[in-house]
C-alpha cells in the first residue's frame, strides 16, 4: 500500500515532469520566454490599482476601472485556475528603434506596430499550447481545463510574468527580462492543472533612471509610477478628444506610440533582434512621410494598416497625430496638405490642422 509520502513524491515527479515537458514545447514552438507560478497575486495588488484610478492617471482607459476583482486576483476571473502559464515573445528591433525621430519630415511609428497586429500572432501560439497542455496532461490520465489571453480580459500580466520569473517590473512600469530588456509581448494559459513555480528571475534596475528621464512629456511622477494622461502611447492611441496643446511640441514625430523609455534601458544590450518575421517592420512603416500620411482617406488608411494594431485608431485619430508631427515638423512644405484638412469634417482633425498651420506658418 502506497504511504502519504511516497504519493507525494510521485505526484512532484508528475508535476515537474509536466512543467518541463510545457515549458520544453513553448520554447520549440517559438516563445522567447515561458515560466510558471500559482495563480495568486499579493493582496496589494487591488489596492494599487484602485489608487491609480481613483487618481485618474487612467484618463480615458475606463476599462481600467471595471472588473478590478478580476484584474487583482486571476481566481475572480476564472475560479478554477491553478497555475498561470506566462509566455514572452520578443519584439525587439534590429536596428535604433529612435532614429526615426531626427527625421521631422517623416513620422514615428513604434517599434510593436510597424508590422502586423501582435495579439493575432501570439493568440494563435497560445491556442496551439493550450491545445498541447490537455493532451499531455490526458496521456498522464489527467483532466486539464485550459483559457488563453493576450491583453484581452481583465488580466494582471506584468505581475503575473514577474511572478513566473520572466523579469520584474522596471521603473518605466513595463516588464524588463535579462535576455530581452524591455521588448516582450505577453500571454497567458490559465489551467486547472498545478505545476511547479519558476524561479524568479534576478536583475533589477538598480540606481539606474534612463527611462525616468528620456520620457518627453514627463508622464512619470516617480519610479514604478506613471501618469497616462501624459503618455505619448496613450495621447496617440487610447485618448479620443484633441491633444492637450500643453503636450503637443514635446510629442514631436510621434504619431502612434512611443518607445522613448523602453529603448533606453540598458538591459537592452543582451536583446537579439525578434527571430519572428511577422514583428520585423515593413519598410514602408519605418520612417513614412508625412506628406503620405495627411493625405489619407478612410479607404487608405484602412488599406495602409490592413492586419496592423494601428487600424484600431481609425483614420481621424491617425491623422490628427500626424498633423501634431507635421506642426512639429518645421517643414514649410507640409503647409498645403495641412491646411487642405481645416476643413476636414472631423471636428478634432479640423482643429489640429488649424493649429498644425499656425506652427508652421511662424517657422
Amino acid at each position: 500500500m502506497m504511504d502519504a509520502q511516497t504519493s507525494d513524491d510521485r505526484t512532484k515527479r508528475l508535476q515537474t515532469a509536466l512543467t518541463d515537458r510545457i515549458r520544453k514545447h513553448a520554447l520549440e514552438m517559438g516563445f522567447d520566454s515561458v515560466g510558471f507560478s500559482p495563480a495568486v497575486l499579493p493582496p496589494d495588488t487591488h489596492a494599487k490599482l484602485q489608487a491609480f484610478t481613483e487618481a485618474g492617471k487612467h484618463g480615458e482607459m475606463s476599462w481600467l476601472a471595471e472588473r478590478m476583482e478580476e484584474r487583482a486576483q486571476p481566481q475572480k476571473l476564472w475560479p478554477d485556475v491553478r497555475t498561470v502559464i506566462s509566455l514572452g515573445v520578443s519584439y525587439a528591433p534590429g536596428d535604433d528603434p529612435l532614429a526615426t525621430l531626427a527625421r521631422r519630415e517623416c513620422g514615428n511609428i513604434s517599434v510593436y506596430a510597424r508590422n502586423r497586429d501582435y495579439h493575432d500572432l501570439i493568440k494563435g501560439m497560445l491556442k496551439h499550447l493550450a491545445q498541447f497542455v490537455i493532451a499531455e496532461a490526458r496521456r498522464r490520465k489527467i483532466d486539464a481545463g485550459v483559457k488563453v489571453f493576450v491583453d484581452t480580459a481583465p488580466v494582471s500580466e506584468k505581475p503575473l510574468a514577474e511572478q513566473a520569473g520572466l523579469g520584474w517590473q522596471g521603473k518605466h512600469t513595463n516588464l524588463v527580462s535579462r535576455q530581452h530588456g524591455s521588448w516582450m509581448f505577453l500571454g497567458e494559459v490559465f489551467t486547472t492543472l498545478d505545476l511547479i513555480p519558476s524561479a524568479p528571475s534576478g536583475g533589477s534596475c538598480g540606481s539606474c533612471t534612463r527611462c525616468l528621464v528620456a520620457c518627453p512629456t514627463d508622464a512619470f511622477p516617480s519610479a514604478w509610477q506613471m501618469d497616462a494622461r501624459r503618455c505619448i502611447s496613450y495621447l496617440t492611441i487610447e485618448h479620443s478628444g484633441p491633444i492637450p496643446l500643453h503636450l503637443r511640441k514635446a510629442m514631436g514625430n510621434r504619431i502612434y506610440g512611443c518607445d522613448d523609455c523602453l529603448a533606453v534601458c540598458p538591459w537592452n544590450r543582451f536583446a537579439a533582434a525578434s527571430r519572428h518575421m511577422k514583428l520585423t517592420a515593413r519598410d514602408d512603416l519605418k520612417a513614412p512621410p508625412l506628406a503620405d500620411l495627411l493625405s489619407l482617406d478612410d479607404a487608405g488608411f484602412r488599406n495602409l494598416f490592413s492586419g496592423s494594431p494601428i487600424k484600431r485608431i481609425g483614420r481621424n485619430r491617425f491623422v490628427r497625430n500626424t498633423l501634431i508631427a507635421a506642426g512639429n515638423s518645421g517643414n514649410r512644405d507640409l503647409i498645403d496638405p495641412v491646411t487642405k484638412l481645416r476643413s476636414d469634417p472631423d471636428p478634432i482633425v479640423a482643429e489640429t490642422a488649424e493649429w498644425a498651420t499656425q506652427q508652421l506658418l511662424q517657422k
